[in-house]
């Protein structure tokens, strides 16, 4: 127990629950709009709207729709704040945020108007969070266990996706459809994520951004701490040695160095296609409302946090990425979504090791210090971008080429494009990423560095 570093678990625990926001919106909030409290608050009641469906539907889309519209505006405004401000100050930045925009809906009591501006609000800290948080751990972790360090952020954000659902289920049976029902609901986040924004004023920020803004001791210290050592530690000196090399040899803009342009590429590649891999369309797989909705929600979601925590704590620092994303694709299959609700669960496992937390880990961990935020945080404002598409079209795209059409269109996709250009980089160090992509993008499979 003498060895275990219980500073750095601390900082992990603390930057992961940037997770929160995003997930128990996705679980907790989402599911909450279904609640008769809220229905009747918002006036979302089918016999209030007879004549006018559309209308109807309209108002149940905007609702949910609008925290996705304000996630993309929120990773771009992460583009400035995380290189200027550092990770940290951008953590809290978004954490308040998001705190705020939830207090507005929460007490928004039946006025549409403000709740759609307080799912803007929201939706701008929740996602803004998704490039702070994966971006911190990614940086303060060493290589051999990167992958394992920012995977925890995914258990997180589907333990508490997955909360949420139960969270709907005992409020829904067991306290009175009045306001206070969907009100406890949805601040039940609000706890946890207030202990984490107290936690980390206590948190070292990212030794990588304080090297890159030439704040050298403040780095040396920060990496001693997270590193538990000794500020003349040879290893410490090392690391910072590393970072700093890079840094001088790297000026040029993104465009200007074809490493620099491949991994962008190569990052932007994974977000999309992760999108168009059929992971969003759990609906259509076979679970659409009715009283087994909840339920079935949160099983589902208990099965992708089972495996993701596996897929962290046992294969992608061990088996890597490319091995373990291409499985969780040949796993994900139509025929198992078809063949009953029980087969779902064969479908998420897929894309618990596939898709689920690969496409975080790359944009994290590939780029050079001095542009790895502005990268990522493109990256995400195009994550969320498609997302949306993806929810937008894919009831056009199933009824055009039937649905075992279009789930094989999608793992073409993910097989050819990321089968071709994902390089595996377990145990590779930020500072080497450059000799690994120093090859023609389809021969990434092949890439190798010796470490």
């Amino acid at each position: 127990m003498a060895n275990i570093n219980w500073y750095f678990i601390f900082n992990v625990v603390v930057i992961s629950c940037g997770a929160i926001p995003k997930d128990y919106d996705e679980g907790g909030f989402s599911a909450s709009v279904g609640l008769s409290s809220f229905k009747n608050d918002f006036n979302l009641n089918t016999s209030h709207w007879k004549g006018n469906e559309s209308g109807l539907a309209n108002r149940k889309a905007n609702i949910p729709s609008f925290g996705v519209l304000g996630a993309t505006f929120g990773s771009v405004i992460a583009v400035a704040l995380d290189d200027y401000f550092g990770r940290l100050k951008s953590f809290r930045f978004f954490m308040v945020l998001w705190m705020a925009g939830m207090l507005m809906q929460i007490f928004s009591s039946g006025i549409y108007g403000l709740m759609l501006f307080a799912r803007i609000w929201g939706g701008l800290g929740a996602r803004g969070l998704t490039v702070a948080s994966p971006l911190f751990l990614s940086e303060i972790a060493k290589a051999c266990s990167r992958g394992l360090i920012v995977s925890i952020y995914m258990v997180v954000l589907l333990s508490f996706l997955t909360v949420g659902f139960f969270i709907n289920y005992g409020a829904n049976k067991h306290l009175p459809s009045a306001r206070v029902q969907y009100r406890l609901v949805q601040s039940i986040a609000l706890i946890a994520t207030g202990f984490a924004l107290i936690c980390s004023f206590f948190v070292t920020d990212s030794p990588r951004w304080l090297a890159s803004k030439d704040r050298e001791d403040e780095a040396i210290a920060a990496l001693s701490r997270l590193r538990k050592s000794d500020l003349s530690s040879a290893d410490v000196a090392l690391e910072v040695a590393v970072i700093q090399e890079q840094l001088s040899e790297r000026r040029q803009k993104i465009v200007a160095i074809k490493s620099y342009r491949k991994r962008f590429m190569l990052a932007l590649l994974m977000q999309i296609v992760a999108q168009w891999s059929g992971g969003m369309t759990f609906t259509y797989a076979g679970v659409d409302g009715g009283d087994q909705s909840l339920i079935t929600s949160g099983a589902y979601g208990i099965v992708k946090l089972v495996f993701t925590t596996v897929f962290a704590w046992g294969l992608v620092d061990y088996f890597g990425r490319r091995r373990s994303m291409l499985t969780g694709i040949g796993i994900r299959n139509k025929s198992a979504s078809d063949a009953a609700i029980a087969s779902i669960f064969i479908y998420v496992v897929g894309w618990s090791i596939g898709l689920c937390t690969v496409q975080y880990l790359y944009g994290t961990e590939i780029f050079p210090t001095r542009i790895r935020g502005v990268c990522y945080a493109v990256n995400m404002a195009v994550h969320w971008f498609f997302q949306f598409a993806v929810v937008r079209v894919t009831p056009n795209l199933f009824r055009a080429l039937n649905i075992w059409s279009a789930f094989l269109f999608w793992a073409c996709i993910c097989f050819v494009f990321l089968g071709l250009f994902a390089p595996e980089t377990k145990k590779v160090s930020m500072e080497k990423m450059d000799k690994l992509l120093d090859c023609p993008w389809y021969m990434g499979w092949k890439a190798k560095v010796n470490l």
